[in-house]
């Protein structure tokens, strides 16, 4: 049974999506050392030396910038990973047990377009600019499959509440019998975390991306965003498709926590094994193969609710 936890675990979601967000970045540098032959155990303390020395770098300063835009995007991205985190349950225990918290998520993650636009529209730069407007078109061609793999698990429920998600998988995790919606879904946040593959945004685009004039403390926020957001999503597919705290032994806040580790170790572990790709590519692939591919999903989770 998920239930609304006390207001006072509101300061304890930002410690724990924290934590599992610098946890992926020592897995990412951890990683990264290994494959260039470097020792891991000394490179996992990368990210909080990385961060130090962004906090102390000199702000990039543009000519007639605007800033208070500029900011609110960097600083936005924060935020709507903390806000989309809200309706994830820890184990029986959810900071907002929201009757549409599944929309919720998916207005938070929408959300992210327009914030990483902004960071491209308010830097006053041509190449920003033109990054932000290739990262909507790039974001609309996997949106959309995301929306409907979002769609299938409270199809199944019959309910967009998530706790009635989680106690519709008792006995089969919806990840087993659907299980392109939920490879559909890891993309889809793969991208709306700008990560890997889809990391276009971010500096693999051939302008530069939305965040070519970010630097100093700006890319340090933006940085954390990502990291938080991809967080936020591996959490999300824990109660959505893994049968959230339930599993043998452990007290289910532990479960939740260990589903949430391994599906964003799978992610950060994808992300050194994939190339990125062409923003044309991605944008074909999302419409031509997503797309119909989470569709033909949606058809056999709707045959199987109306039998």
């Amino acid at each position: 049974m998920v239930r609304e936890a006390p207001l006072w675990t509101v300061l304890v979601l930002p410690v724990v999506l924290g934590a599992l967000a610098l946890a992926a970045a020592a897995l990412h540098a951890g990683l990264a050392a290994r494959a260039a032959g470097r020792p891991v155990a000394a490179e996992l303390t990368t990210p909080l030396y990385a961060a130090a020395r962004l906090l102390v770098r000199q702000r990039r300063r543009i000519p007639r910038a605007d800033l208070v835009l500029w900011r609110a995007g960097l600083a936005g991205i924060v935020v709507a990973a903390l806000l989309a985190a809200m309706v994830v349950p820890l184990g029986e225990h959810v900071v907002a047990d929201l009757s549409a918290g599944v929309v919720w998520f998916n207005a938070m993650e929408v959300l992210l377009w327009m914030l990483v636009w902004l960071v491209g529209w308010g830097a006053n730069s041509a190449f920003a600019l033109v990054g932000g407007y290739r990262f909507l078109a790039q974001a609309l061609a996997y949106e959309l499959p995301l929306m409907f793999a979002l769609t299938a698990p409270p199809l199944a429920a019959a309910s967009l509440r998530v706790g009635d998600v989680v106690r519709a998988q008792d006995g089969l995790w919806f990840a087993v019998w659907m299980p392109a919606a939920f490879a559909v879904y890891l993309v889809g946040i793969v991208g709306v975390a700008f990560w890997g593959p889809l990391a276009n945004p971010v500096g693999g685009d051939i302008a530069g991306g939305a965040s070519v004039e970010v630097s100093g403390v700006d890319a340090l926020v933006l940085r954390a965003g990502r990291y938080l957001m991809l967080a936020a999503g591996a959490a999300f597919a824990v109660p959505l498709f893994l049968g959230g705290g339930m599993g043998p032994l452990l007290p289910p806040w532990l479960w939740s926590l260990v589903k949430t580790a391994a599906v964003l170790a799978v992610l950060v572990w994808l992300r050194h094994r994939l190339p990125r790709l062409p923003v044309e590519r991605l944008m074909t692939w999302g419409w031509t193969v997503l797309l119909p591919l989470v569709l033909a999903q949606l058809l056999v989770v709707g045959v199987v609710v109306v039998r």
